[in-house]
């Protein structure tokens, strides 16, 4: 059964002006109590609607405009599901916005806000509130989105698993399946694993256990012995057994498959067929039993991750944030432009309404930068150009109508991109700049980069006044990011890509919403 159409009152009753008058700090309350009927108008909730199961049988659903408005504040006020629910019942500000003042009951429980957000995430409707605020931004200003002033950028999420080394993350994966075989025969894990011979797994400490001296290599290679051999004794187990249920046995497999996938990343096998650690980091090396996509990273050389990276794309001209995208920590910034392209198709725009595009240098080997069209201006600080005491690549001018590179003393030579300029030995050895230019015995060589036209025109960009002022323009979507980072904190919320997708999707309407309201503030005025 789809949910009827919500219609709460737009007029403020006197019992709510009261209440109104009395908020002081979290304005966002009022303005979501004032634009309510806006932001969740008659077509946008019959197309919210549409995540719902079309049935004649069933109770009537709750008003899914209701629902998206408790996830909105939840977000906006950093609270659990649990805390949301008695918000409802204790907190006026709630109730102000969700039509429910002084009600003694929460309008709905906790497992129906669950649902609705899991219906929400499978449908992608999280990015389409997004898109709705940008909506309301366009009608306010009478904005144009077909010709874009974006800007995008990024800042570490810390993930919400615990981040293990390798004989934890066995022995987590290890422990989740005899719990999981302990809870489907009804016995406790210490049963169970006195009756397997897995007693090993049976404390809440692996190494502790293990009782071992974990500063002697040859005893933590006995270790990981005994942990897979407690691995297959587990593994067989679950083969010889036939009267476990299905769900079970799922269970068991993938908790067991996650051990598998850890040590096939970080164990080797010696001449002798006795394990040990692989010396170095597997590529896309997993780090946490509870979430399979965290990973290490680094914003920076000095900066790691142990999780993801969060980015938004804002409109510089209408200050709203239009996208947003989660990636792995250990992914490069420039695989999230074709996610973020997506959300931009979702609002009926393609990156050739994007007219001007600012980036940091992470971005620029991203599609959006490499499959560019004309019309597209890139603006991003470049790469100081260096030679320690030599000339550098700027003393060397591009001839680009005939692709030649003019060095300092006049001579010339063709060039293309992505290819080593050899300027001749014999050339260099005579040359009167010599001292100033190379000490190679080869002569003077020049990379060029496979896009060095690009490079070049940021270079020449940050030479001038009005260059340097556009490069300024950034900081925008640097302080929306940061605004963003306050309400959603460090740390994730959720496990998972998808999860945390949902949550910076949430923190990017209430970004929105304050730009809104700061809209009307000046409309008003």
């Amino acid at each position: 059964m789809r949910p009827h159409i919500w219609n709460p009152p737009i007029a403020l009753s006197e019992k709510e002006e009261k209440v109104v008058k009395r908020i002081r700090k979290a304005k966002l309350f009022v303005f979501l109590r004032q634009i309510r009927h806006e932001l969740f108008d008659k077509d946008f909730q019959i197309e919210l609607g549409t995540i719902f199961k079309d049935s004649s049988v069933g109770l009537s659903p709750i008003p899914p405009a209701q629902l998206a408005l408790a996830l909105i504040l939840q977000a906006y006020t950093g609270v659990s599901d649990d805390e949301a629910i008695e918000a409802m019942e204790m907190d006026r500000r709630w109730q102000l916005v969700l039509d429910c003042l002084d009600c003694e009951e929460a309008p709905f429980g906790k497992g129906t806000l669950v649902r609705f957000r899991a219906l929400l995430m499978s449908k992608s409707f999280d990015q389409r509130i997004v898109a709705k605020t940008v909506e309301m931004a366009h009608l306010r200003k009478g904005y144009n989105p077909k010709s874009l002033k974006v800007a995008l950028d990024s800042s570490p999420l810390w993930g919400a698993g615990r981040v293990e080394d390798t004989y934890n993350l066995l022995g987590h994966a290890l422990r989740k399946a005899l719990e999981v075989i302990a809870q489907n025969s009804q016995q406790d894990l210490e049963t169970v694993t006195t009756t397997m011979g897995t007693e090993l797994a049976n404390g809440k400490s692996l190494k502790a256990a293990l009782d071992l001296n974990w500063d002697d290599p040859e005893a933590r290679n006995r270790a990981l012995s005994t942990i897979l051999q407690t691995l297959n004794l587990v593994e067989d187990w679950v083969k010889q057994k036939n009267n476990l249920s299905d769900q079970t046995t799922t269970q068991v497999h993938n908790s067991i498959g996650d051990a598998r996938q850890i040590e096939l990343q970080d164990v080797e096998h010696r001449a002798d067929g006795s394990p040990k650690l692989r010396k170095g980091v597997a590529k896309d090396r997993r780090i946490s039993i509870e979430d399979k996509d965290m990973r290490h990273g680094r914003k920076s050389r000095s900066q790691k991750i142990d999780g993801y990276k969060r980015h938004i794309l804002k409109d510089l001209e209408l200050q709203m944030v239009r996208a947003v995208g989660i990636t792995r920590a250990n992914e490069p910034e420039a695989s999230v432009t074709r996610a973020i392209e997506s959300d931009l198709n979702a609002q009926q725009l393609t990156t050739e309404d994007i007219k001007e595009l600012h980036i940091d240098r992470a971005y620029l080997v991203s599609h959006w930068v490499k499959q560019r069209t004309p019309e597209l201006t890139i603006i991003c600080k470049p790469w100081q150009v260096k030679n320690g005491k030599f000339f550098d690549k700027n003393a060397f001018v591009l001839d680009w109508e005939h692709h030649l590179i003019r060095c300092p003393n006049g001579l010339s030579l063709p060039f293309n991109e992505g290819t080593v300029v050899h300027f001749p030995k014999q050339e260099c050895q005579i040359c009167p700049l010599r001292s100033e230019c190379t000490q190679s015995q080869q002569g003077r060589t020049i990379s060029i980069h496979p896009d060095e036209s690009l490079l070049v025109e940021l270079r020449q960009r940050q030479t001038t006044q009005s260059g340097r002022e556009k490069l300024r323009e950034r900081v925008s979507v640097e302080h929306s990011l940061a605004h963003i980072g306050h309400w959603q904190g460090d740390r994730a919320r959720y496990i998972g890509l998808r999860k945390n997708l949902f949550d910076l999707r949430r923190m990017a309407v209430v970004h929105n919403l304050h730009v809104l309201a700061r809209m009307f503030e000046t409309n008003a005025g």
